[in-house]
């Protein structure tokens, strides 16, 4: 089920707060909260009711290595607490590499040794990167003491709260498990801002990034079936899918920030107008900013972080992007797009470390200064989008050629008329048109004010990148106003109108 979907809209929404604010009502919290597991399960199990089967065992399996974990550290068997943290943490990662890994590890061993090895095709289970995040980082922290026993029904939520399921954010076990014990009565002022933020996703994702995605889907898929793109046509089709994947997360963060507070919880922010960014170090603190933390918490720093030395920091760096790549998809090109900020980050601190040796600010500071830094920040990411969306590594190189001229400036007509037969969705698109629209959508994503500074959505006390968004203009700040509900009331009805087609989130595949 999408949240941008009739079903979900007008039946699922409405039923599951019907039923949780009934009971929240009148003083029934607890059964409350085991109403939103369960709807948050039927959620899980409307895509595929199969899969049910691997997130509730995985569900208690976890449970009950962590209580136990917790009632072992403080022991003299402390060993035996780590055992139980290998083993659960084996147990997460091992469901994660076979349903995300296994396929992609059998082709390569076959293509590498002439084997002819056979694995039936396994269909990745929406959201296991996700939760498998979240159940890891959960499990170290109980070992390193920093969490004590759990309690089921709040644990089941924590893992399963469907507004943060399938794509994130990776929620922090500190910053929503307290809100489940604390429930009060319906917080009229949370539950319109939920509203609000759900109607801004909601008309991000239908009328821009689906409209970016009309320009950017034919072109890479020509690329992918061997056409040469002319220099226009690639441009055109990396900035959309730049702007494309830029409102596609940007709208499914603030639905699922939205849904969490018509439900009382306040989810953590996980974006926050990352083309924004002066620099590298500074993207990875706006997009998937939660992913960010967990990389750095239970990656970065376990390596060793930056306190053993120079070169040994520069190695963390790049391993743990290396594995942010792996993390998001079973491919080689997923891999190239990791290793490419990792060797943007050693890129970003060695030039810092060598701006401040000459005496000089590590941060650009005049304006033509920020606006250069955001430019060359903004096409190096660019250019490993190219391999994040391509097929194949084959087929990114192609589209990176493309873009450099070396296929010519501009393919003659309509771009979809050349090689009709070649392309799959037998769909033409203008390069032209393309090009503009990207930039049209690209000017919002750098001038305009990100939700966060429109309405003053900072996340659960003392989150993680709450600090981050600076407030907007004054006079686009959001009130609970008649003029604003008007607007909002106006901007979902359109979405709604033209949600002709209901189309998955980028993140979903992950």
């Amino acid at each position: 089920m999408l949240f941008n979907s009739y079903s979900f809209i007008f039946i699922f929404l409405p039923v599951s707060l019907l039923l949780f604010h009934g009971l929240r009502h009148n003083g029934f919290n607890r059964a409350a909260v085991f109403t939103l597991v369960v709807m948050s399960l039927i959620f899980y199990g409307w895509w595929s009711a199969k899969y049910l089967l691997l997130l509730i065992p995985l569900m208690l399996i976890n449970f009950s290595v962590a209580n136990l974990i917790a009632s072992l550290r403080n022991d003299t068997r402390r060993h035996k607490a780590k055992v139980f943290l290998i083993l659960g943490l084996g147990i997460n990662l091992g469901a994660l590499g076979y349903y995300k890994y296994a396929n992609f590890f059998v082709d390569n061993l076959n293509a590498l040794l002439g084997l002819d090895l056979f694995l039936a095709s396994i269909i990745l289970p929406l959201g296991i990167s996700f939760f498998t995040f979240q159940k890891i980082a959960l499990l170290v922290d109980v070992y390193n003491g920093n969490t004590n026993r759990l309690n089921l029904l709040d644990f089941s939520l924590f893992v399963a709260f469907f507004p943060q399921l399938i794509a994130g954010p990776i929620v922090h076990h500190s910053e929503v498990m307290p809100q489940f014990k604390q429930l009060g009565k319906m917080q009229a002022n949370l539950f319109i801002l939920g509203i609000t933020l759900f109607a801004m996703g909601l008309a991000k994702k239908v009328l821009l990034a689906d409209t970016a995605a009309i320009y950017a889907t034919p072109q890479f898929d020509a690329v992918a079936n061997g056409v040469q793109l002319g220099m226009v046509a690639a441009w055109s089709g990396a900035l959309a899918y730049s702007a494309q994947l830029y409102f596609d997360f940007s709208a499914y963060s603030d639905m699922a920030i939205g849904i969490g507070l018509m439900f009382g919880i306040r989810l953590p922010l996980n974006f926050a107008s990352p083309y924004k960014a002066t620099n590298i170090i500074d993207f990875w603190r706006r997009w998937h900013m939660t992913l960010s933390r967990f990389l750095r918490d239970y990656i970065y720093i376990p390596l060793g972080g930056n306190r053993k030395g120079k070169v040994r920091r520069f190695v963390n760096l790049f391993a743990t992007m290396l594995l942010g790549g792996i993390w998001h998809g079973a491919g080689w090109s997923f891999l190239v797009w990791g290793a490419l900020h990792g060797g943007y980050l050693m890129i970003n601190h060695g030039w810092r470390e060598l701006r401040t040796r000459l005496g000089l600010s590590s941060e650009a500071s005049s304006a033509a200064g920020i606006w250069l830094a955001r430019g060359i920040t903004f096409m190096s990411v660019v250019v490993a989008w190219v391999f994040f969306r391509a097929s194949d590594t084959e087929a990114a190189l192609s589209m990176l050629s493309a873009m450099t001229g070396m296929h010519g400036f501009a393919t003659p007509g309509l771009f979809g008329l050349v090689v009709p037969d070649k392309l799959p969705s037998g769909q033409s698109v203008d390069s032209w048109s393309g090009l503009i629209i990207a930039c049209l959508l690209l000017l919002m994503a750098w001038f305009a004010p990100n939700t966060q500074q429109i309405t003053g959505y900072v996340g659960p006390e003392g989150a993680y990148g709450s600090g981050v968004t600076e407030p907007g203009p004054v006079a686009l700040r959001w009130r609970g106003s008649w003029k604003w509900a008007v607007f909002i009331g106006i901007l979902f009805a359109t979405s709604l109108m033209l949600m002709s087609r209901v189309s998955e989130f980028i993140y979903f595949q992950f």
